[in-house]
């Protein structure tokens, strides 16, 4: 029985990815390799959105890819692939583009979110259209589910309403894909201020935890994290945020559950609690690390791994391709 296809996207727009990333997506599409036909792409045709210097983009998309491969994406079980290497996914992007509605695509809270940030003069109309970009990416390869969080819902079905309307102007073309709700992951916050979500474009360098970040630092970040008055390691989300995000990573980290941590710390206080919180992050990141570092050393190596990805990527994407000009109703190249 064929396993069911699934497209996920990583943007390069950070020199290292952080604990939510590493939890909420990344280590989830590694246990996915033994389920599904996985499909995941660098995104930097969406990271251009917000003018990264060249030499940072390239930098950035290597680093990307290097870490997945690093945490576990098998290039045998997976294709990964850098989004720009596949000249479809613009060319689909343009026809979706045509099929898609003004008033549904300003719908979209990711161009409302980042216009109401960076105000409407600087929005461009790539993040206006973005989210049909994103459609384009899944559509390509005739993917059957795209794993989201239950906030990105919103995308997924666009993605299905412009499949549909394609289908039924046309003909029989796409997959109209499902959702992948993946497994909800404990909300992991901001170390230095545990009310907000830890995240690159909000949180303050101290309040982040990088995978690729060494373990001196690492260490610090942790002692220093804002916890509560009182000495008591227990979880409760009203009176003692700070604490209660920390066994939160433990948890997470090793599969032990927060009661048994509140038992085991009973009576110890704050010292011991953090500095084991601080080595049971180490202890997950420095392998992710190690491999990380080893395959930059190897960039012509890196780079032959993500042309392998794209080969494969690209003939799904022609295949598809060739189908929608067709009937679009475009001259044959001869």
């Amino acid at each position: 029985m064929a396993r069911p296809r699934v497209l996920s996207g990583i943007q390069p727009t950070a020199d290292s990815f952080h604990l939510g990333n590493f939890l909420g997506a990344v280590r989830q599409w590694v246990e996915m390799q033994e389920t599904h036909e996985n499909f995941i792409f660098i995104a930097d045709l969406h990271a251009i959105t917000v003018h990264p210097a060249p030499a940072e983009l390239r930098r950035r998309t290597r680093v990307s890819a290097a870490q997945l491969f690093a945490a576990g994406i098998d290039p045998e079980r997976s294709t990964l692939f850098v989004q720009s290497h596949i000249r479809e996914h613009s060319e689909l992007a343009w026809i979706l583009i045509c099929q898609t509605g003004m008033g549904e695509a300003a719908r979209m809270t990711q161009f409302k979110d980042k216009s109401a940030k960076y105000g409407e003069s600087s929005a461009g109309v790539g993040l206006f259209t973005y989210p049909i970009l994103q459609a384009a990416d899944i559509l390509i390869y005739q993917a059957d589910q795209v794993p989201v969080g239950a906030d990105q819902k919103q995308h997924i079905e666009l993605t299905r309403d412009l499949a549909q309307r394609f289908n039924s102007r046309y003909g029989e073309t796409f997959t109209v894909p499902a959702p992948y709700i993946l497994k909800e992951v404990e909300r992991i916050a901001d170390l230095q201020d545990p009310l907000a979500k830890m995240s690159k474009s909000s949180s303050s360098p101290q309040g982040i935890l990088d995978v690729l970040e060494e373990p001196g630092p690492l260490r610090k970040k942790i002692m220093r994290a804002v916890t509560d008055t009182g000495s008591e390691v227990v979880a409760d989300e009203e009176n003692k945020p700070g604490v209660t995000n920390l066994l939160r990573i433990q948890s997470v980290l090793t599969g032990t559950s927060i009661a048994d941590l509140e038992k085991r710390y009973a009576g110890q206080g704050y010292g011991t609690f953090k500095k084991d919180v601080a080595e049971v992050v180490v202890d997950a990141f420095a392998p992710i690390r190690e491999r990380t570092e080893k395959l930059l050393a190897d960039e012509a190596e890196l780079d032959r791994l993500l042309a392998v990805g794209a080969r494969r990527a690209s003939a799904i994407a022609r295949q598809t391709m060739e189908a929608v000009r067709e009937r679009v109703g475009f001259l044959p190249q001869l």
